[in-house]
């Protein structure tokens, strides 16, 4: 079955990014010179893509993508299923293909798995210290222009889940929107008037969540909250709306945090600052 997320092109994203580095509309652009130069046009390779990492797998149906938008007829094989725990060592993809096309495509399909595979990788890592079933680990909107839906997919590859998708799905309300507003409560007064169904409300003090509540706030985010006030807002909240914790959260402290009874915990280091992870291709002439 062809690789397909909602909202996210996957034809368009290969394309444009392959006309960035061929340099298509640019004086003397749109090819691969290295390649053309020095690699005949009807050698052929065969490539095995491997981690030298141990990670958890995201992208590589973009990757086979790329490879088979260059040459349609290339065999791809993918070794290992998305969101696989894998050991350093092991092979992801085999390919066998027009040589000149596999390395042209070669960088734009390393560059998406490395990046994906490290963000499930990352939050992986999340998850483990979390190390709480009854807490689900969120996103954020932290990500790459371009990319919100691949980096969220592979969010859900390491086995966490999705936040808002964007600005249009559910309404946020934090502490500038509040300013305008007035108040937390006429703020949320404001969205609920509006129509809006989910309504996020950020609370970062006790005394914020029961006008929040009794305007008619769907969730709550309670922000940069230590354990002992977590505890304490949860106990007020009493079930009646989920809560989120969110803000200063890292290794060390997402497992204390989950701990407090909040329903969720989000984190946008998982998709603004995990480092890629280090994955090759090594290949063979045929």
């Amino acid at each position: 079955m062809a690789f397909q997320l909602t909202g996210f092109d996957l034809d368009a994203f290969v394309a444009d990014t392959l006309a960035e580095d061929l340099g298509e509309g640019l004086p003397g652009g749109g090819r691969d010179v290295t390649s053309e130069s020095v690699i005949p046009a009807d050698a052929r390779f065969s490539g095995v893509m491997d981690t030298r990492d141990a990670i958890h797998v995201a992208g590589l149906p973009v990757a086979e993508a790329f490879f088979r938008k260059l040459d349609p007829g290339m065999q791809v094989e993918i070794l290992m299923e998305e969101g696989a725990q894998v050991p350093a060592g092991t092979d992801l993809m085999r390919l066998e293909g027009n040589a000149r096309a596999m390395l042209t495509a070669e960088r734009a399909a390393l560059n998406t798995v490395q990046h994906l595979s490290g963000i499930a990788t990352m939050v992986a890592q999340y998850v483990r210290a979390m190390d709480n079933p009854d807490c689900t680990l969120l996103d954020t909107r932290k990500t790459i222009p371009g990319l919100r839906h691949l980096e969220k997919y592979a969010v859900r590859m390491g086995g966490g889940s999705n936040h808002r998708m964007g600005l249009w799905d559910a309404a946020m309300i934090k502490d500038n929107h509040v300013l305008v507003a007035g108040s937390v409560s006429e703020a949320v007064r404001r969205a609920v008037e509006a129509g809006v169904e989910e309504i996020i409300c950020e609370v970062d003090r006790i005394d914020q969540i029961e006008p929040a509540l009794q305007a008619g706030a769907t969730r709550l985010l309670l922000d940069n909250m230590e354990p002992e006030r977590l505890r304490d807002a949860v106990a007020l909240v009493a079930g009646r709306v989920p809560t989120e914790a969110s803000g200063g959260i890292n290794l060390e402290t997402i497992r204390a945090k989950a701990a407090t009874g909040v329903d969720f915990v989000s984190v946008g280091r998982l998709t603004q600052s995990a480092p890629a992870a280090d994955i090759g291709l090594d290949f063979t002439p045929l």
